[in-house]
């Protein structure tokens, strides 16, 4: 940070206070209902959730641990996004038998495909526990204070009384100033019942990602399935659909700006309460980082995704994962510096300040230490970056931490099964070749932008890429790691029992695996030389992180504090809403069929559209789903407040009724997870009437639309 920055926090004056923007994520059971019905709600919070009778909470689900989805119907059918399921959907896919090009749609009940694996979670209660969690710790450090914590987590867990197929998550807040105990209830069979083909699923991939105006239909379909008495059951051709408590109703009216909205969902992360010092480091430093080892995978990754369709649907989810932070990271970064968001954050603190100058004891130890820190916290984006982008590494680490746990005694049956499943799953959506060029790639970045204290002995012969293709990819050639050798007579690719069945020869050959040594080098490096040194300051920055979310609770008492997004059910608002992210460029709310024809590229793999839907629109067959325009409503934007998790979330007018489908966040404004600024700020939702018209126009699957409630 500045010297400049640094010292203009404490000569602003108090008058510079914060300005409260509606907004925020916050807990259900905690909701801010005066100004949600100030903007338009015309339901009670108790609608929303409540534990004595049904309502909407218990319509809403954590899908497979990262999204969001919604009931739909009494029959148990779920709504989430394209990009969700689309894990699912690959997995039902072959080149024979492309659901991801094609899309698919169960013609009835007895089509819906099962996914192994797949579950969502409901919440069945919420409570503050923050008194129960925290007995006992007031003169506790570090870390006898975390032992004391999770102690008194166990001790309620256990006193709580539930049924088999639920459980309890203890959550910290505030960075732990607070805790939730949140009661969930798991189902275990969940079935495919329907997908757009990803020509209208992803229609704009990755140039439209965090873009508007947005034309992607991104939903897909499911279904809870449950044991003959409605509680969660294992898969089973028995299982019937799951009666739920509440269902949404879908509302196909037309939306007008300035229409209250709100978004019930379960987002990932934010950090809404960093010192301006952290929001810096993020701005100039660690993004761009991150930025740069994601540009270069991505690249190579295309080059060959573009020209083999086998590679394509190998690679199209994981592909889709990198891409989506990449290309986060760089609008965070451009939206932190448009916002001013430091300089925002050094006005806050001046204020603080002043109104408590204890604060500024606070503050001055947070800019040390992120100081000081900056150079193990470069080295660690980077480290981690590459060995998470360059799956030869990834899999390297998954043997470093086998070997580990057997020469540790601590490799059982139940272990070792799962470590073959899981290198298994991997290994069936990998290819050796093409990660060896990525791989090689990925080093030479490494080589050239890290300090050389955290470079391993020699590690700078990599740091020319012509020569580093070939050495990786001969390195490759020769590792069991990547499949291309055998171990005890097989490749773990081929007969992974075989390889696996002397244990101590597979040991010994992958301590001389060329691989296996190049990813020791550079773990054993970074564990020397930057993680210590990073984790142990990120200790007392949290520490700290934590005293000042105390100070500034007690200490601004016009502002209204919702807990930061950690992947728990979350309430967040805001109205229907254009934008105008830059001088002279202004953006509509609403976005139509019309304008997917006007993007549409004969045979282009993100901008093709499909002969039905382009019939459909040569027609104007749009039955009930056209708006006072005469077209079919696609997209639409909001001002709230979402992230990562929030994907699939339900988005509901004012009466609780679905209007749209969150799956993203205006370009501009992805650095509402750190500055949520109302002027740039935007989610993107598909809107029902175009959900509606695809399900029943395009994929002729009335059927499903005869379950539903809409609201015309």
């Amino acid at each position: 940070m500045t010297k400049k920055i640094l010292l203009s926090v404490f000569l602003l004056p108090a008058a510079m206070a914060f300005a409260q923007q509606y907004g925020g994520m916050w807990i259900p059971t905690e909701l801010n209902e005066k100004e949600m019905k100030d903007l338009g709600m015309k339901i009670s919070a108790k609608d929303i959730f409540n534990t004595q009778k049904p309502s909407i909470k218990d319509a809403v689900v954590q899908f497979n641990g990262g999204c969001t989805a919604e009931i739909i119907s009494p029959k148990g059918l779920l709504l989430t996004n394209h990009h969700c399921g689309y894990g699912q959907i690959q997995a039902h896919s072959t080149v024979q038998n492309d659901l991801l090009s094609n899309g698919f749609w169960a013609k009835n009940p007895d089509g819906e495909l099962p996914n192994p694996g797949v579950k969502v979670d409901f919440i069945v209660d919420i409570k503050e526990v923050t008194d129960q969690i925290l007995e006992g710790t007031d003169n506790l450090v570090e870390p006898e204070l975390t032992k004391k914590i999770n102690k008194n987590i166990e001790v309620y867990k256990n006193s709580q009384k539930i049924e088999s197929y639920q459980s309890i998550i203890v959550k910290s807040m505030y960075y732990g100033n607070k805790y939730y105990a949140f009661t969930t209830e798991t189902y275990k069979d969940i079935r495919l019942v329907g997908a757009p083909p990803q020509s209208i699923g992803k229609f704009g991939s990755d140039t439209d990602n965090w873009v508007w105006p947005r034309h992607t239909g991104d939903f897909s379909m499911f279904r809870i399935y449950a044991g003959k008495d409605n509680k969660p059951a294992e898969y089973s051709k028995d299982n019937v659909p799951y009666v739920p408590k509440h269902y949404l109703p879908v509302s196909i009216k037309d939306k007008t700006e300035n229409d209250f909205t709100f978004v019930f969902g379960f987002p990932g992360k934010t950090t809404e309460y960093l010192p301006a010092v952290a929001v810096e480091k993020i701005m100039t430093d660690i993004d761009p980082a991150r930025i740069a080892v994601r540009e270069v995978a991505l690249k190579t990754l295309d080059e060959k995704m573009r020209t083999d369709s086998e590679t394509r649907i190998k690679y199209a989810s994981k592909y889709a994962s990198v891409a989506n932070y990449w290309k986060k990271w760089i609008g965070e970064v451009e939206g932190l510096k448009k916002s001013n968001a430091v300089e925002k954050k050094v006005m806050y603190e001046g204020s603080l300040v002043a109104k408590n100058h204890e604060i500024k004891a606070t503050l001055d130890q947070l800019n040390k230490l992120y100081n000081d820190q900056a150079p193990y916290a470069l080295n660690n984006a980077y480290y981690t970056e590459v060995v998470r982008n360059a799956e030869t590494l990834k899999l390297a680490g998954d043997y470093y931490d086998y070997i580990a746990s057997v020469e540790a005694g601590k490799m059982d049956d139940k272990e070792l099964t799962k470590l073959k499943t899981k290198v298994t799953s991997f290994y069936k959506d990998y290819s050796a070749e093409l990660d060896a060029k990525v791989t090689a790639k990925l080093l030479t970045l490494y080589a050239n932008k890290t300090a050389p204290q955290f470079l391993p002995i020699g590690f700078a012969k990599y740091k020319d890429e012509n020569q580093n293709v070939p050495v990786i990819e001969e390195m490759s050639k020769n590792s069991i790691i990547t499949g291309r050798a055998q171990v005890n007579g097989a490749t773990l690719t081929g007969d992974i029992e075989k390889a696996f069945s002397n244990q101590d020869k597979l040991i010994k050959t992958l301590k001389k695996d060329p691989i296996y040594q190049l990813y020791v080098s550079m773990k054993e490096t970074y564990m020397k030389n930057a993680d210590p040194q990073f984790t142990s300051l990120q200790g007392k920055i949290d520490e700290l992180q934590k005293k000042f979310m105390a100070q500034q609770m007690a200490t601004d008492k016009d502002r209204k504090f919702f807990p930061d997004a950690n992947s728990t059910l979350r309430v967040t608002y805001g109205k229907v809403k254009g934008s105008t992210p830059r001088d002279a460029v202004s953006y509509g709310y609403q976005t139509h069929l019309a304008g997917v024809m006007e993007k549409y590229i004969p045979g282009d793999y993100e901008f093709d559209v499909p002969k039905k839907l382009i019939d459909l629109y040569n027609k104007k067959d749009y039955g009930i789903y056209k708006d006072k325009t005469g077209d079919v409503p696609v997209g639409f934007t909001a001002t709230n407040h979402t992230t990562g998790g929030n994907s699939g979330s339900p988005a509901l007018d004012a009466n609780g009724n679905l209007v749209g489908l969150n799956f993203d966040r205006q370009w501009e404004g992805t650095m509402s997870d750190i500055n949520y600024d109302p002027r740039f700020s935007r989610n993107i939702m598909v809107d029902t009437k175009y959900i509606l018209f695809i399900i029943d126009k395009y994929a002729d699957s009335k059927w499903l639309i005869d379950e539903m409630k809409v609201i015309k």
